[in-house]
C-alpha cells in the first residue's frame, strides 16, 4: 500500500516529529510505500489566493504534487498539535490547497457547490494523531472537540474516507517519559491495525 504521512509540527524533537516517524518506520518495516511530508521542513507555503481556487485551476508544481500524492494513496495518517483546537496555520493552509475539487471531491452535475460533495480519495483508511496540552475530559465536555469534528465530519468523511480513526496525547507539557514511551507504542498498534502488513 502506498501510504502518505503528513506532519504539522515546527520544533524539531517534538513529540508529534516522534509519532511521524515511528509511523514512517511502523509503515515501511510491513512493506508499505511510504510518502513522507514534514510541512515545516519543507517549507510549505499555506497560503491561498483566489486565482487557485476553483476546479481546475492553475496550480504549482509544489501543489500539484502533494494533489497526486494525496489522490493516489491507499492510506493516509495526519500528526499535528492542538492549538486553540484546530490545527497549526501550516496544516490548515495544506488542507486548504490540497484537499480541493477535482482531487478530492466533486459536485454532482449542475451542483453550483450548495449540495453534499462527493469523496474522491481513493484511501482505505485515515488515521490522525494530535498531541494536547488540555486534558481529555475537558476537552470533550467544554470545547466539544473540535478537532474530531474537523477530520472526520468536515474532511475525511466528505472526502470518500469512513475508516476513521484519530488519538489525542496528553498532557504533553507535564508527561514522563514513560507516558511517551507508552504512547508511543499505542501509535505503533494503531498504525499496524488500520495498516497491516503488505501482502502483495
Amino acid at each position: 500500500m502506498k501510504i502518505v504521512v503528513i506532519l504539522g509540527h515546527p520544533q524539531k524533537g517534538s513529540f508529534n516529529h516522534a509519532i511521524a516517524e515511528l509511523a514512517v518506520d511502523t509503515l515501511r518495516s510491513e512493506g508499505h510505500e511510504i510518502i513522507y511530508h514534514d510541512l515545516y521542513e519543507e517549507g510549505f507555503d499555506p497560503v491561498i489566493t483566489s486565482e487557485e481556487i476553483p476546479k481546475g485551476a492553475r496550480i504549482d508544481a509544489v501543489i500539484e504534487k502533494h494533489c497526486r500524492h494525496i489522490a493516489e494513496a491507499d492510506g493516509i495518517i495526519i500528526v499535528h498539535p492542538n492549538w486553540w483546537g484546530m490545527p497549526p496555520a501550516i496544516m490548515k493552509g495544506w488542507i486548504d490547497r490540497v484537499i480541493r475539487p477535482g482531487v478530492a471531491y466533486a459536485f454532482l452535475e449542475n451542483d453550483k457547490g450548495e449540495g453534499v460533495p462527493i469523496g474522491l480519495l481513493k484511501a482505505k483508511a485515515a488515521i490522525v494523531f494530535n498531541t494536547s496540552n488540555t486534558e481529555q475530559a475537558r476537552e470533550i465536555d467544554v470545547f466539544g472537540d473540535p478537532l474530531e469534528t474537523i477530520w472526520k465530519n468536515c474532511i475525511f468523511s466528505l472526502c470518500g474516507v469512513d475508516n476513521f480513526y484519530r488519538r489525542m496525547y496528553g498532557i504533553i507539557v507535564t508527561s514522563s517519559e514513560e507516558e511517551r514511551r507508552h504512547w508511543l507504542e499505542d501509535a505503533r498498534q494503531a498504525v499496524l491495525k488500520y495498516f497491516p502488513g503488505d501482502t502483495k
